[in-house]
């Protein structure tokens, strides 16, 4: 019998594989700083010779030393000592640690908006021993561009790749908050962020900006319409976000530092079209027992609770959204949905306000540290109607003010090569058979949901979606909750069941059964009565 061909591994899998082999007596989450600074050197180099060769090679190869014509390409100028080659050819060198911050320092030097963003100071003062510094090197060396990997394509992956598989590895060290591409995805999908500004107020890696560019590239739209804003508290998670959008070519305002957003608002007095965010989910003790009590983001809805900030992170994405047209989609832990006291003062003047559009809870197994499921939600600063964009054709939409829409995808998904589940966005599985696109399904629901058409096109599906009034779920049975499964309807489907027919088959079996046990065990009676041992 042949034996089955193995599937090939991918370049970012290979060399993230090489690169984690050569872990020493670091914990991953700093080995990822580590890793990922070179990574970017190395991609900063492959942009920076490409753009360098196109110098040369044209009419205005007088410029090939001026950092402004490479800047117009959204290309880093790097100088003599800060480029791959030098890197490498020194790799084996007992000062190449201080060699690559020596790098570090002239990129910021020359390229300004990397400023307080690479990881300088890390590698002189490294624990990883000299040959396995080498040995790194080496393996990130082999990271080239050809007809399979294009360079475009290459860099985003290969980066997006490495932080995806640290975050899996230093889950249990208290890791990089790391956002699945599947949840990404369908948040953009639903909310459509072709032109203006988009604000993450908890941007992680940046994750959530390259997907809405990408998202606006596959939909032939303009990337250079919209605009990138966010902010970052911990202070090597905004350094990884500004150099993985930089690594992509994308311009972005971040703040000037790390910051808490509810103390330290970077983008104050902003507004922006599209909000996306994943906020740590139930963050405690997010502002001291006195501070903020007056903060005009709370004003018209209550002050949220020191002991969970997830109120606290829709008043301020709220207070952030460009009026009558701002849309945000978020996640939130599924507590929010029904919780008390404070937050259900808080939760019932959104919904008096008429601020949320859809609430949909999600598959559970779909992040990387936490088996939990959660929450999708869409809101709205207005939710009358207006025209949109929607897969680049100018829509009507119609009034939603009393409405809200509750979709359910627990059973939905499929488990992914690394065991977390992902949302089906292909009409075929990869074996070519035909599957349900979950990820279509679930916008066309909110689309239809949405149109001027919606009676006709739009209709409540048992189990999976149901439209309800804000009177409903403001009404003495529902209390303002936003718990899907108070709306949509459940079918008990052992109501179906034919009992007496079902009580019969299953005696039937029983009765098989045990006369295939009698028999089997007069069958080894009979084979052990010759030496000896009997059954008891």
């Amino acid at each position: 019998m042949a034996k089955k061909e193995k599937k090939a591994k991918s370049l970012e899998q290979t060399i993230f594989e090489s690169c984690n082999k050569l872990r020493s007596n670091m914990t991953a989450i700093n080995y990822m700083h580590f890793v990922l600074g070179l990574v970017f050197l190395k991609f900063a180099s492959l942009k920076f010779e490409a753009r360098r060769d196109e110098l040369l090679n044209s009419d205005d190869k007088a410029f090939v030393d001026m950092p402004s014509f490479y800047k117009e390409k959204n290309v880093f100028f790097l100088s003599e000592p800060s480029r791959w080659s030098t890197i490498k050819s020194n790799a084996k060198q007992s000062d190449i640690g201080l060699k690559v911050d020596d790098a570090f320092i002239e990129i910021e030097k020359l390229n300004p908006e990397l400023r307080g963003a690479t990881p300088i100071g890390i590698y002189g003062k490294t624990s990883l021993p000299a040959e396995k510094f080498a040995s790194l090197i080496a393996e990130i060396d082999k990271i080239e561009p050809d007809k399979n990997h294009p360079m475009a394509d290459l860099i985003g992956h290969v980066y997006q790749y490495f932080l995806n598989k640290f975050a899996i590895k230093s889950a249990d060290e208290k890791g990089e908050f790391y956002t699945p591409d599947t949840i990404v995805d369908l948040i953009v999908e639903l909310i459509q962020p072709y032109s203006g500004k988009i604000y993450d107020p908890c941007c992680g890696s940046g994750g959530m900006f390259i997907q809405s560019y990408k998202f606006v590239q596959s939909h032939r739209g303009n990337a250079q319409n919209i605009s990138v804003y966010g902010q970052e508290s911990n202070a090597d998670t905004w350094k990884l976000a500004k150099m993985n959008l930089a690594i992509r070519g994308i311009p972005c305002n971040l703040g000037k530092k790390e910051a808490d957003t509810f103390g330290d608002d970077q983008h104050k007095d902003e507004h922006f079209d599209f909000i996306i965010a994943n906020p740590p989910f139930n963050l405690k003790n997010w502002r001291g027992d006195n501070a903020l009590l007056d903060d005009a983001r709370w004003h018209g809805y209550g002050v949220p609770p020191v002991s969970n900030a997830n109120y606290a992170w829709i008043l301020h994405m709220l207070s952030k959204l460009t009026p009558k047209t701002g849309v945000a989609g978020f996640l939130l832990a599924n507590g929010a949905l029904g919780a008390d006291g404070d937050e259900k003062v808080i939760r019932e003047n959104l919904i008096k306000n008429h601020k949320i559009e859809a609430i949909v809870i999600l598959p559970s197994e779909m992040f990387y540290y936490t088996p939990i499921s959660v929450t999708l939600w869409i809101m709205d600063e207005s939710k009358e109607a207006r025209t949109v964009e929607h897969d680049g054709q100018i829509v009507q939409l119609r009034d939603r003010t009393n409405d809200v829409l509750f979709m359910d995808l627990r059973t939905y998904g499929h488990y992914s090569q690394d065991g977390y589940k992902e949302l089906n966005d292909s009409d075929v599985d990869v074996l070519g058979n035909p599957q349900v696109n979950e990820v279509k399904l679930i916008k066309e629901t909110l689309f239809n949901w949405q149109s001027p058409d919606w009676k006709t096109k739009y209709k409540d599906v048992p189990e999976f979606c149901k439209s309800v009034s804000e009177s409903v779920i403001g009404d003495k049975d529902h209390d303002f909750s936003l718990v899907p499964s108070k709306y949509i309807e459940f079918i008990d489907h052992d109501l179906n069941i034919d009992y007496p027919k079902e009580m019969k088959r299953i005696q039937q079996e029983m009765k098989a059964i045990i006369k295939e046990e009698k028999q089997s065990e007069s069958s080894m009676e009979e084979a052990f009565k010759g030496i000896g041992y009997g059954l008891d």
